[in-house]
């Protein structure tokens, strides 16, 4: 509050101002200084009759002049005007009226005689509105009021004309920030406890809070540091014939959710009472509401209550909400002789609908507290759900009724209901097998198959990507199974095995394949959880496995055909093909029949193609997989035979993915591949370091690096495939051979030397004779790799010496082929001599007749034949 200003020098030993002078201060009122020397006069304290007449008529005079707003550089001077009128209410009542027309003028723009009176008296006006906010202390109803209603006016967006005199108003968003800067809305909030016995200032109050919170981030974080929610939630309930309280109070609890922080106002509300004043609101507008407004206000109240119990520490069952709530989640599903739903009759219009949604969306929320489960049991809730899943057994219900749900209500209230039991069905194990939920399900998904053209409306969130069909409901029927199969519990399983479900998977399965037109992340999702299904049920038993059969291996067959080039489409392949093969490893695998047909499908040939495209994080599901697949010997044959990309060979292809290993976990290598480190010769960098920084004692980075790269299983491959006689090997697939065939015994060193580390460290000295043999065994490693590292050499030497001679070679076919055509050339230079010019063909010719006759006259046995005349040939 603005401290008042001391009187004038000497003002205090002037007599009593007369009636003349009372006058002219009038006629001279817009001079506020003088004013307040008439109101601060210390011998105006005890006011007579008269005098107080004559501080009203200024003050009306005042009032008057400033109908238009008040000016910047007033605001200072009027609000200490205000301060002295509120000092003087007790005692003289007809002050207040003076004080509500200059509250009054305070919801005006202010007014500006420059521009920069904004920036100038930005200061003042922030202290100004702070102090407006504090004269809420005036027990007056018609002074807290008139401030809620200036106060509210801040927001005004009206358009006033600006004067002559060149006086224009303030713009509105400063003077929202104005407000803002004041905190004024955080001193509103604590005034809420001064309306108690006011109702219609506490509404007026309300209705202001409201307007503040509605646009305001700024606004919203100070009523929340005054613990806004908290004191609205608890009197929203109190006793008002009209509403408006609840009604105001919940919009307000709104704003602050979506413009403040909603973590705080969940965590202000979770107190046990805000939790019951909210119960008693939403059941008394849920027994007694019946108007369209009061419907809304019912169902904001649900979703508020919903926020709340995301809030693991709100006390809700506690306060006795969730006992009164279990009733309505089951109506009008089931009959209750519960007082609370016996007389409850439902419109069955769209506000009644989604109060229903919320009911549904209400329970997943509640069921992350394990003791509201027991109330769900008692309340029957899961049977609720499978009559809301079954819509032929609901509307058999619900006939007898004049009024229903629509078509379109109910099937979003069946996806709904199956999105619920996806959360609920997992916790509530024993109930979802009473109700024989699995037969439900199957006959649904059955149900989609055969009608998938039918009426499906794909209504609301749970519907997306479902209009025209069926899809919707299937997807979230196998997300269902997918949710309790994943749960270890073997006779749920079994059951579903009883009923046909794997059978009924492939045939879910095998009509997608049918239908590669409508494929989309939809079709995908299902697809992907029908095979993940699958891996659950078959997954350690042989004779689920046979069910699965050959049916299920041409499935794959064709899964496995997948494009690489999909996996980075968005759409979900990825997913479909690791569920694929993780199918692949639970449902063939293990099965000699169906591990029969899998490789006479050609599907170790699949398999390899897939290993030689997919992306590296792909890899080890696939490698895993061909390992099990090695134990059976047809597979092996097919991995020896098979002819990939550029006649790339399974051993290739092995040993290209081993130095890809090796290289992305940094294990020291020099160029050509060959052992660097004799003494830890597959040991990586990444490997040292982890086993440095580890604080557990539990973890070996020697044994956890077998799980985390593939050099294990590829070493185990091999094995199978053998390592001597592979053809198709270069030199460096050789130098890795090497190393491959020796990874055991130098798996067995590092380990030994991790033991000799984790000793020294701990400072326990081994007994000799372990130390010995410790030694012994990184003796024999270190001499195993020193004899790998001599036959890398010599493969390296080799090769190097085939390819010094494969160059001589080359330079000998070079220099032949050089000498060839330098013959050529000089041949025919010579011919063109010859023909060209007429004294070198004579000389030929001499040359050739001289050649010829020194043949004729040579001694011979054999007669020799007559030379050609050449000239003549010429």
């Amino acid at each position: 509050m603005l401290s008042s200003a001391p009187p004038a020098s000497g003002f205090l030993h002037k007599p009593v101002l007369s009636e003349r002078r009372l006058r002219s201060e009038a006629v001279r009122v817009t001079d506020l200084s003088r004013v307040l020397q008439l109101l601060q006069d210390p011998l105006s304290v005890r006011l007579s009759a008269s005098l107080k007449e004559r501080q009203i008529f200024i003050l009306k005079k005042v009032v008057k002049q400033c109908q238009r707003g008040y000016l910047l550089r007033d605001l200072a001077d009027i609000f200490k005007i205000m301060n002295l009128c509120a000092e003087r209410v007790s005692d003289h009542p007809e002050y207040a009226r003076i004080l509500c027309d200059l509250l009054q003028i305070c919801g005006l723009p202010f007014l500006k005689e420059k521009s920069s009176d904004e920036m100038k008296y930005a200061s003042v006006v922030t202290d100004c509105v702070s102090q407006m906010g504090f004269l809420m202390r005036i027990p007056l109803p018609e002074v807290r009021r008139q401030i809620c209603l200036s106060v509210s006016a801040f927001y005004s967006r009206d358009k006033h004309q600006h004067s002559s005199d060149g006086v224009c108003s303030t713009r509105a968003d400063y003077r929202a920030l104005m407000l803002e800067r004041s905190g004024v809305s955080e001193t509103l909030v604590m005034s809420l406890a001064l309306t108690e016995e006011q109702l219609p200032v506490k509404l007026c109050l309300l209705q202001t809070l409201q307007i503040l919170s509605r646009t305001s981030e700024v606004n919203c974080k100070l009523m929340l540091r005054a613990q806004a929610a908290q004191k609205i939630c608890f009197h929203m309930s109190e006793g008002d014939p009209s509403g408006e309280l609840l009604f105001r109070s919940s919009e307000i609890l709104w704003n602050l959710l979506e413009n403040g922080s909603r973590q705080e106002v969940t965590s202000q509300l979770s107190s046990s009472d805000c939790i019951a004043s909210l119960k008693d609101a939403f059941l008394h507008l849920l027994l007694k509401g019946f108007r369209h407004h009061e419907r809304q206000l019912r169902n904001d109240l649900l979703v508020l209550l919903s926020l709340i119990a995301e809030n693991p520490g709100a006390p809700l069952i506690e306060s006795g909400f969730l006992k009164h709530l279990t009733p309505f989640l089951t109506f009008p599903e089931l009959k209750s002789h519960n007082p609370l739903v016996r007389n409850l009759k439902l419109s069955f219009n769209q506000e009644d609908f989604e109060m229903k949604k919320l009911l549904l969306n209400i329970m997943v929320v509640l069921s992350r507290d394990l003791s509201a489960l027991q109330l769900f049991r008692e309340g029957r809730v899961m049977l609720a759900l499978m009559l809301l899943v079954k819509p032929s057994s609901s509307a058999e219900r619900s006939g007898r009724h004049r009024r229903r749900w629509t078509s379109s209500q109910q099937e979003e209230l069946q996806l709904q209901a199956l999105s619920t039991l996806s959360s609920l069905a997992p916790l509530m194990l024993e109930e979802y097998m009473t109700c024989q939920a699995n037969t439900c399900l199957l006959l649904l998904i059955d149900c989609c198959l055969q009608h998938d053209s039918s009426s499906g409306r794909g209504h609301g969130l749970h519907g997306s990507s479902g209009r025209g069909g069926r899809r919707a409901q299937l997807r979230y029927c196998v997300r269902v199974l997918r949710s309790v199969t994943c749960v270890e519990h073997e006779p749920l399983r079994q059951d579903l095995c009883d009923q046909g479900a794997i059978g009924q998977l492939l045939g879910v399965l095998r009509w997608f394949l049918g239908r590669p037109q409508d494929e989309d992340a939809v079709a995908l999702e299902i697809q992907t959880d029908c095979l993940l299904l699958l891996s659950v049920l078959c997954e350690g038993d042989v004779h689920r496995k046979e069910l699965f059969g050959r049916d299920g291996v041409e499935l794959l067959i064709q899964y496995l055909s997948l494009d690489a080039a999909l996996v980075f489409s968005g759409l979900g392949h990825n997913k479909l093909l690791l569920s694929s093969i993780d199918c692949l490893w639970s449902c063939v695998v293990g099965c000699l029949g169906a591990e029969d047909v899998f490789v006479e499908r050609r599907g170790v040939d699949l398999m390899l193609q897939l290993l030689q495209r997919s992306p590296r994080h792909m890899l080890s599901p696939l490698v895993s997989t061909l390992l099990e697949l090695c134990e059976n010997p047809q597979a092996v044959t097919h991995l020896l035979h098979w002819s990939g990309e550029r006649d790339t060979s399974a051993s290739q292809l092995l040993l290209h993915i081993w130095r890809r290993e090796e290289e992305t976990t940094a294990v020291s290598r020099d160029p050509h591949g060959m052992i660097t480190d004799v003494k830890r010769p597959i040991v990586s960098r990444h490997q040292e370091s982890s086993s440095s920084s580890s604080s557990s004692p539990d973890v070996s980075a020697a044994v956890r690096e077998v799980s985390e790269n593939l050099r294990a299983n590829i070493y185990c491959i091999f094995c199978k495939l053998g390592f001597e006689g592979l053809s198709g090997l270069s030199a460096e697939d050789h130098i890795t051979l090497s190393i491959i065939h020796r990874y055991l015994d130098f798996k067995v060193g590092e380990v030994v030397h991790e033991v000799l580390s984790e000793l020294l460290d701990e400072g326990v000295s081994p007994v000799v004779s372990d130390e010995a043999a410790l030694k012994s065994v990184l003796q024999v490693t270190e001499a195993t790799a020193e004899s790998v590292r001599l036959l890398q050499q010599s493969i390296l030497g080799r090769q190097q010496q085939e390819e010094l001679q494969e160059e001589q070679l080359l330079y000998k076919e070079i220099l032949f082929t050089q000498k060839q055509r330098e013959i050529a050339a000089e041949a025919w230079r010579s011919y063109v001599a010859r023909t060209s010019n007429y004294s070198i063909l004579k000389e030929f010719k001499r040359l050739q007749e001289e050649q010829s006759t020194s043949e004729a006259y040579a001694p011979s046995d054999t007669e020799t034949p007559e030379p050609p005349n050449t000239l003549s040939d010429q």
